[in-house]
């Protein structure tokens, strides 16, 4: 029988486990190592895995890491909630990001902020359509040039904010002045043609910049359509 299930990292060798399942999802380039992971769990904070189970045996497939924020504000900041991608699209995903959520709640933690790159479809619709968390903010080149998830391109992020007892919902279609179109799957045109990929970087940039300074605001995203901008 498979059974899956969501459990604090407080083993070193559980640790060492969640670094090497981010390297495996990130690249060659770390997102966080197992000495921060370690002081991360021990002080308190959200450091997970989430664990498939098949006949007896498991195997950590996703890890969800978040700390503490400033606090005066009620809120932690998700560094990273990855799945190995054999096992995206299963809702799995969300069931990490309800358990965040639902562990901040218990400690009187009323927001979760994170950032991601604007250009990833999938993410978009997972944060804002099946999440309903709200963009904050955009900045360009946020954390430098590195491997992993960019793959050597610039990052440029959007900030979210889960305001987690006011879930956002999608905007009332007479709402909606323009719409921005994004590729349905950057990732595997990062693999195919990194030349393409980094044309949609600077495009995309230099249409959101115009959007967001014309008093635009991200209000949702829409699979055919791309991020939909309402009056602020």
């Amino acid at each position: 029988m498979r059974v899956r299930t969501i459990r604090d990292l407080d083993t070193v060798e559980l640790i060492i486990d969640a670094q090497s399942l981010l390297d495996s999802i990130r690249g060659p380039e770390r997102v966080i190592d197992a000495g921060t992971l370690r002081a991360l769990q021990q002080s308190g904070n959200y450091v997970v895995g989430l664990f498939d189970g098949d006949g007896g045996e498991e195997r950590m497939v996703g890890a969800s890491i978040a700390f503490f924020g400033a606090p005066a504000r009620r809120a932690m900041h998700s560094h990273i909630t990855a799945l190995l991608p054999d096992y995206r699209g299963r809702g799995w995903g969300r069931e990490l990001k309800e358990h965040q959520r639902q562990w901040a709640f218990s400690r009187d933690v009323g927001r979760i902020t994170w950032t991601y790159d604007p250009l990833v479809a999938r993410n978009a619709h997972f944060f804002l359509s099946v999440l309903g968390a709200r963009v904050t903010g955009y900045s360009v080149n946020r954390y430098g040039i590195f491997g992993g998830g960019d793959a050597g391109d610039e990052s440029d992020r959007l900030d979210v904010e889960w305001a987690l007892a006011d879930i956002a919902k999608p905007p009332a279609s007479d709402l909606v002045v323009e719409t921005l179109e994004i590729p349905s799957d950057i990732e595997a045109m990062r693999e195919s043609d990194p030349a393409a990929a980094h044309e949609w970087r600077t495009r995309l940039r230099a249409q959101m910049e115009g959007l967001l300074g014309s008093g635009l605001q991200i209000a949702g995203f829409d699979v055919d359509r791309g991020y939909l901008f309402t009056r602020a």
